[in-house]
């Protein structure tokens, strides 16, 4: 498995705990946006690792069960990261039925924005 993948998995494990706030009056924590563009990327890797022969089974499902288990979201805020993640997955089977020299350039394309919001949101809020 490329580093890459290695250290986006670890990045998303250990920033999702440490950077749990208060949610807003709208339910919403400040950085949900960028959880949810995680959760959309994780979505797409899944589908697009998978067409691509990384033999990884579930593991960006898991990844993405893993982002939900420790940023223990509710209600609507767990809705929309499911749906993102769906979104993500789905957008790309609609487009990909075979691992093509796109879906390799869009999976480290999707590589490298997870990592650069995962860097972005523990620098922002982990303690």
């Amino acid at each position: 498995m490329p580093k890459r993948l290695i250290a986006l998995i670890l990045i998303c494990l250990s920033l999702a705990a440490p950077i749990r706030a208060e949610e807003g009056a709208a339910g919403a924590a400040p950085f949900d946006g960028d959880l949810q563009r995680l959760a959309e990327i994780l979505g797409a890797l899944h589908y697009l690792r998978g067409i691509c022969g990384s033999n990884e089974g579930p593991k960006w499902r898991n990844e993405m069960q893993a982002l939900i288990d420790a940023e223990t979201p509710s209600g609507e805020r767990r809705s929309r990261m499911i749906a993102a993640f769906n979104r993500g997955y789905n957008g790309f089977q609609q487009t990909y039925r075979t691992c093509t020299p796109a879906a390799l350039v869009a999976i480290r394309r999707y590589v490298d924005e997870g990592s650069k919001i995962s860097r972005d949101l523990t620098a922002r809020y982990a303690n």
